[in-house]
């Protein structure tokens, strides 16, 4: 039987960026689908005893960053560890997302990363409207999406965000097999290939 992943992220989440396209590539040798959604992690954060990065005690905040830095090493991905767009608000990016993947006719992994890689490689806004067109013109979307797709966005937004919560979300990146196995983290891939495969 074919494995479903549902993906749950925000396109401002570092440890999100990190996985680069290593969900993908799990899913690819499992034969496994995927589906994208984007969440509202402040939203999760308030309801699952999550903390804001600016109300965490410093100690976490350091480790935070060392963190960063260890996982920028093994992944072999360039990360700016204070980014000059972090925070700002995901959601047009995370609306675009949701549009582009109802759309069809492009790559909704891509497009993901390519928002996550201007937050936390190129140092852009991904808040920005031409940020935004920019990257789903180079993910093979119409960048019109931008606009027709905004309120479709915000309602499949708050949808998923809500689902998330139902499915045991409580952080980013987190993957949630048929509906029941959960990892979080993307220092788990490992083990939800392990899964996959029978394993665990």
């Amino acid at each position: 039987m074919t494995k479903h992943i549902d993906y749950y992220f925000t396109t401002i989440s570092p440890f999100t960026y990190l996985a680069g396209d290593r969900l993908e590539q799990v899913a690819a040798r499992h034969g496994a689908t995927i589906s994208y959604k984007p969440v509202d992690l402040t939203t999760i954060f308030n309801r699952t005893g999550g903390l804001a990065l600016s109300e965490r005690p410093i100690a976490r905040q350091e480790y935070r960053l060392q963190e960063l830095r260890r996982a920028m090493v093994k992944s072999g991905l360039q990360l700016t560890l204070h980014p000059a767009f972090f925070p700002t608000n995901p959601a047009p990016s995370c609306y675009a997302i949701i549009a582009a993947q109802a759309a069809g006719g492009g790559d909704v992994g891509l497009l993901s990363r390519l928002f996550l890689a201007a937050c936390w490689r190129e140092d852009r806004n991904v808040a920005d409207d031409e940020v935004i067109r920019d990257c789903l013109s180079r993910a093979g979307f119409d960048p019109e999406l931008a606009n027709s797709g905004l309120l479709s966005g915000a309602e499949t937004f708050a949808r998923n965000t809500e689902e998330a919560l139902n499915a045991g979300v409580f952080g980013a990146p987190f993957y949630v097999v048929d509906g029941t196995e959960r990892f979080w983290g993307h220092d788990r891939l490992s083990d939800l290939e392990a899964f996959l495969d029978g394993k665990l």
